[in-house]
């Protein structure tokens, strides 16, 4: 049996009309928002609180967590808030939920003057660097895993985990999926891409994310469930369970945001596909950063990645067959057909109003 689960981070426009990050926003801000979203106590223990206390809720604050000389958290830089779904056995239990979610995130931010709106990398920062600087405890803190070492890639993108397991499975047999999905990963993510912006302007490519973050950081990951089972590698593809309900779980996390949800319904259903899959046999333990960064300039305009992203739609098509799932790959197909993305819609938007900040007001036009 499958299980499906979404981690979306949403990004705002404040008050003022400015791009809400961690240069002009605090963590209260942010806070407030989050203090009006209701708890859900059926969702727990399959979410993981954490042990800053941040992650009390289907939303929390994304951001960069500050330390004085202990592991106690005294301050976390934000970024912009994440929702993340329950456990789900269907794929449209996870969008509706997701979906709902949104709605009253959107709600409660527009009470206090932040609007909701969709990029997968900052548009205008292109460096983040902790004020103050770290400290000792925090720089060694920041050794510990290949992901921390790169935290600073992460304070600039915003994009999902789309989580998929399947029950009974072992171990050895999810890692390959993992690898798997490692490798045909610049053929996956083109679909998702919604980051043309780079420095307050146009930038040449269609995901400024995917060329900056993939390769530093995982394009999947697996949740084991012991030690031994961890495989080392920069970034990492294995990482530990924090709590039961993560064993087994496998986390796509190189795409780009959408701000049409049907589109990680379509997403969802083709890594579905690529798991019962048996025809495509090319496995990798570290994403390929040259070739997502050629995918992430030219997306289907490269005729490699155009012919390879069809290959791996039609296997997912064929190993799916009857099921029903097969219907949300729709939008993947005439996306591919058009040989257009989300990026192509934001480009064309800035040649028609006056600023990065008015084509991201348009986003999330639900």
């Amino acid at each position: 049996m499958f299980c499906f689960g979404i981690e979306h981070e949403v990004a705002f426009l404040n008050k003022e009309g400015k791009f809400a990050d961690f240069s002009c926003t605090k963590f209260a801000e942010f806070n407030q928002i989050i203090e009006k979203l209701p708890t859900y106590l059926s969702d727990y223990p399959q979410l993981r609180v954490g042990d800053a206390g941040i992650k009390q809720k289907r939303w929390y604050i994304e951001g960069f967590e500050r330390f004085a000389d202990s592991d106690k958290v005294i301050d976390c830089l934000p970024k912009g808030i994440e929702i993340r779904t329950t456990i789900h056995s269907n794929i449209q239990g996870a969008i509706s939920e997701l979906s709902e979610s949104f709605r009253l995130l959107r709600e409660v931010a527009a009470d206090f003057g932040f609007s909701s709106v969709l990029t997968s990398f900052n548009p205008c920062k292109t460096i983040f660097e902790p004020q103050p600087l770290l400290n000792d405890y925090e720089i060694r803190r920041r050794q510990a895993s290949p992901e921390k070492q790169t935290a600073h890639i992460h304070m600039l993108t915003y994009g999902p985990d789309l989580n998929i397991s399947v029950s009974d499975l072992p171990i050895e047999h999810v890692i390959d999926i993992g690898r798997k999905l490692t490798y045909y990963s610049p053929y996956i993510v083109p679909f998702s891409y919604s980051s043309p912006f780079y420095h307050g302007s146009l930038w040449e490519g269609f995901s400024v994310r995917t060329f900056v973050r993939t390769g530093k950081r995982p394009a999947a990951l697996v949740f084991v469930e012991k030690d031994e089972q961890l495989i080392n590698s920069v970034p990492s593809l294995t990482k530990i369970a924090r709590i039961p309900a993560e064993v087994g779980r496998i986390e796509f996390k190189a795409c780009d945001s959408c701000d049409d949800f049907s589109i990680y319904a379509a997403l969802l259903a083709l890594l579905k596909g690529l798991v019962l899959d048996e025809s495509l046999l090319d496995r990798a333990t570290i994403p390929d950063a040259a070739l997502h960064q050629l995918s992430a300039k030219e997306g289907f305009n490269n005729e490699d990645i155009f012919v390879n992203v069809t290959n791996i739609l039609q296997a997912a098509e064929i190993a799916l067959g009857e099921d029903p799932d097969v219907e949300f790959l729709t939008p993947l197909k005439v996306m591919l057909a058009k040989r257009k993305t989300k990026s192509h819609e934001l480009i064309e938007a800035l040649k028609c109003v006056g600023s990065i900040e008015d084509v991201l007001r348009q986003t999330y036009q639900v």
